[in-house]
């Protein structure tokens, strides 16, 4: 399979090793230093893009995937206020676009843990509820990406909590995020319920950044030859 990065910081650098790992040929690199190379001609070349860059420009780089009929994976997060946006168009003109906020297969498989843990303790409403992460110096967005889906997937099953707040806790009906940026940390999740009797916590640490790529580019092979919206579950079939 052909394949283009968008973006080569660590991220991208950790794709192309694995591509080429994975007996794929990397066609298309674009960075900050060939922008004037990212155009329809060239996304045309390869069978799938795989998008990690900044908050500010996913969504026009993903946009521009589709002006060329070129299949995109995202993993880049903080651009959450276009995602519908996208979204719709990818369903309505028949392109192809799979998104997570988490490539690992590991915290994918927690978010499904999550999901249903928040539905057991809707029931033991003793309980409380709070996010943690942990992630290297240079992340921009704060809480992460993965935070926030793991809230959402609590609110979503769980009838006490309608939002979740950064930090501290301001309401009964809120989620406290907790984000730490510190050092050259891949990535921590920690998910923490306590009641006044006792602690349950569920812990995902990254141990570098070989797991995201793998999992886009097992994304990226999913969807080769596809159309339409997809995300982790359609992947790992949950």
């Amino acid at each position: 399979m052909k394949i283009g990065i968008i973006g080569y910081g660590k991220m991208g650098r950790e794709i192309e090793k694995t591509a080429l790992e994975r007996n794929h040929k990397v066609e298309l690199i674009i960075d900050i230093s060939n922008k004037n190379e990212f155009i329809s001609a060239n996304l045309k070349k390869v069978d799938v893009a795989i998008e990690f860059t900044q908050p500010d420009s996913a969504y026009s780089n993903i946009m521009k995937c589709f002006e060329s009929d070129t299949p995109v994976v995202c993993g880049t997060t903080g651009w959450l206020s276009k995602f519908e946006e996208a979204r719709k168009y990818c369903i309505k003109n028949h392109k192809t676009f799979f998104y997570a906020s988490n490539f690992s297969i590991g915290i994918n498989i927690l978010f499904t843990l999550n999901r249903q843990l928040a539905k057991i303790m809707n029931q033991f409403t003793d309980y409380d509820v709070e996010i943690e992460e942990i992630h290297h110096i240079q992340k921009l967005d704060a809480p992460s990406g993965t935070a926030i889906t793991m809230a959402n997937d609590i609110i979503s099953n769980m009838d006490r909590k309608i939002r979740w707040k950064k930090e501290s806790k301001k309401h009964e009906g809120d989620i406290p995020i907790r984000s730490i940026r510190k050092d050259t940390v891949p990535g921590i999740h920690t998910l923490k319920y306590e009641s006044p009797v006792d602690k349950l916590k569920i812990l995902h640490e990254a141990k570098s950044r070989k797991g995201f790529a793998l999992g886009a580019l097992l994304a990226a092979e999913f969807i080769n030859g596809k159309t339409g919206f997809y995300v982790m579950n359609d992947l790992l079939r949950l």
